[in-house]
């Protein structure tokens, strides 16, 4: 019975190998074409392997997307932390802090989840220009604002899971709700905190209307830059695949290193409703 449950199991590799393959597909384009040098360039040859490894687009692609690819670091990190502090004293508050009208409260807050960007853009780009926020510090607190809902969801249901007894104990101890989230909750909500920081990363980062709409030439992000490096009449298509391999380079690495913890974040019960 067991070997037939482990031969049923193995066959489920099958679909998750093509499953992978298929995902794969657009970055093998992309780096066998980020190889190649322009002459090699042609739709009926993007399959094969490059005659020779051309770093010179990288190098090419670098010094085009630099400038730029240090805005969206200027952008996502602050982007990324405060949003995430932000949702996990949120959360804290909803989840342990029962108060009248936290339950109102919190479907109000993930509403802001499913606000489409193209809907708010005109009252966006208003408030911007009545507060004198341009440029960068702009686009971080569009994305923090944004990211205030599903940081708050995360750590609101986690939080919602620690046993109740926890609190009481610290409170025993005399121990208030600020020593309560700093001392008790906050070195256990790491699993949770990966998770966000991860998903909030990805979504700054990857993250193109607001970043056109709300900065300029100089505070362009990668994600623009990128798609302006298309020449007028004719395209370095290698230049452009080695510049969309550094702009992917950043989030990949985050979830090479950091896949793991985000798993353990979800499992945790940092996602559970």
């Amino acid at each position: 019975m067991k070997t037939n449950l482990r031969i049923g199991k193995e066959w489920l590799y099958i679909p998750l190998i093509f499953m992978a393959i298929f995902y794969l597909i657009p970055m093998y384009v992309m780096l066998v074409t980020g190889f190649k040098s322009f002459a090699e360039i042609d739709l009926k040859t993007m399959w094969n392997l490059p005659n020779g490894i051309h770093f010179d687009n990288f190098v090419e692609a670098y010094s085009k997307l630099s400038p730029s690819l240090w805005n969206s670091f200027l952008m996502v990190i602050p982007a990324t932390l405060i949003s995430s502090a932000l949702g996990s004293l949120n959360g804290f508050i909803l989840a342990k802090w029962k108060f009248k009208g936290a339950d109102i409260i919190f479907p109000f807050i993930l509403f802001g989840m499913f606000i489409p960007y193209q809907s708010i853009l005109i009252p966006l780009v208003q408030f911007m220009s009545a507060a004198g926020i341009k440029g960068l510090p702009g686009l971080v607190l569009a994305h923090v604002i944004y990211g205030i809902p599903i940081t708050t969801l995360t750590f609101r249901n986690y939080y919602a899971s620690l046993p109740q007894e926890l609190l009481e104990a610290a409170k025993i101890d005399g121990a208030d709700m600020l020593g309560i989230y700093r001392y008790i909750l906050l070195p256990i909500s790491i699993p949770s905190f990966v998770v966000v920081l991860i998903w909030q990363f990805t979504s700054a980062w990857n993250d193109f209307l607001f970043a056109v709409i709300l900065t300029g030439n100089k505070e362009w992000p990668i994600t623009v830059a990128l798609n302006n490096m298309a020449g007028s009449q004719i395209i370095a298509w290698n230049v452009q695949m080695a510049g969309s391999f550094l702009a992917a380079l950043p989030p990949l690495l985050i979830y090479i290193f950091l896949g793991r913890y985000f798993l353990r974040g979800l499992l945790a019960g940092s996602l559970k409703g």
